[in-house]
């Protein structure tokens, strides 16, 4: 028996969506030199890079991608980064993840930065499904979506043989 799942977003709505953020991002930092763009993987760090991409394009400063790895099982925050924490000092950092669910993700990407001075740290996601268990919110959102808890949120980006999309199941 197949499982059924609802289209939410198509490939075309996903960028419409990821460059209505990045014009979001561009006005909110328009006086910045540099901005950094924290992607939590896997697909956090996809929507980055996508983002960096039309930020690259259409705005005066410069962005730099950094990939943030947490182990999202555990009860306390263990994150690998591929960057100096230190070169984020007096910066704006946005981290980005896929779909803002119970902001736990969202929480213990704030983590990794609570023993830097941050010029401003701003969130992204490309789906806010509303059931938070942590004081979360996020400043740029691709949609906010009504869920019941049970539902469960696809996000297929980049996989081989699938077009990009958003599903509910």
């Amino acid at each position: 028996m197949s499982e059924k799942k609802l289209l939410i977003l198509n490939q075309q709505q996903i960028q419409q969506k990821l460059d209505r953020i990045a014009y979001q991002i561009l006005e909110d930092n328009f006086d910045e030199e540099e901005i950094l763009i924290a992607g939590i993987l896997p697909r956090g760090n996809h929507i980055a890079g996508r983002l960096k991409t039309i930020l690259d394009g259409i705005a005066p400063f410069k962005s730099r991608l950094l990939t943030i790895e947490l182990e999202k099982q555990s009860s306390t925050l263990q994150a690998n980064i591929n960057f100096d924490i230190q070169e984020c000092s007096n910066k704006v950092v946005i981290l980005v993840d896929d779909v803002l669910n119970s902001g736990k993700t969202l929480a213990y990407g704030f983590g990794v930065f609570l023993d830097v001075p941050l010029k401003k740290l701003r969130t992204a996601v490309l789906i806010d499904r509303n059931h938070k268990s942590f004081p979360v919110t996020t400043d740029f959102a691709g949609v906010a979506l009504s869920t019941v808890i049970k539902e469960h949120v696809d996000v297929v980006l980049d996989e081989d043989g699938e077009e990009d999309a958003v599903y509910l199941r």
